[in-house]
């Protein structure tokens, strides 16, 4: 995916549902999480082992968020995301996005078949950085 395209859905999307966005500081997930929550996104924590997460609401899955999601973030390995994405579809998702290390050809065929965005192998957080650049706190 071109760099203009990704400037473009991280420009254009407010809401951002994080599947796997675990609890423990010391996981990527977490950091991913706090630097997108300080770039002003709407996070939402998708982890049915925490309530909570980043001092918001988590949920067991997708279509328990019963909202508008522009991105669903995938923090999940390889063989979990086909039916992750089965649900970003279900609840009419913009893009699905796999973080580093994780790409599933079939599952990202099925998302853009349903015409859905999908970014696979690549961190939010570096790619908001290098493209965007963060936003300090007195902005």
């Amino acid at each position: 995916m071109s760099d203009d395209k990704i400037r473009r859905i991280l420009s254009e999307s407010k809401t951002i549902a994080v599947v796997g966005l675990s609890d423990n500081p010391t996981k990527a997930s977490h950091g991913v999480g706090r630097y997108l929550l300080s770039q002003g996104y709407d996070l939402i924590p998708v982890n049915p082992n925490s309530p909570e997460v980043l001092g918001r609401k988590s949920y067991p899955d997708l279509p328990s968020i019963g909202r508008p999601i522009d991105v669903v973030q995938i923090f999940r390995p390889p063989a979990a995301v086909p039916p992750i994405v089965a649900q970003a579809i279900g609840v009419g998702a913009k893009v699905v996005w796999m973080q580093e290390g994780i790409q599933h050809a079939e599952a990202a065929a099925q998302a853009e078949a349903a015409g859905l965005a999908v970014v696979m192998n690549r961190c939010m957080m570096k790619e908001h950085y290098r493209l965007i650049g963060p936003r300090l706190d007195d902005e």
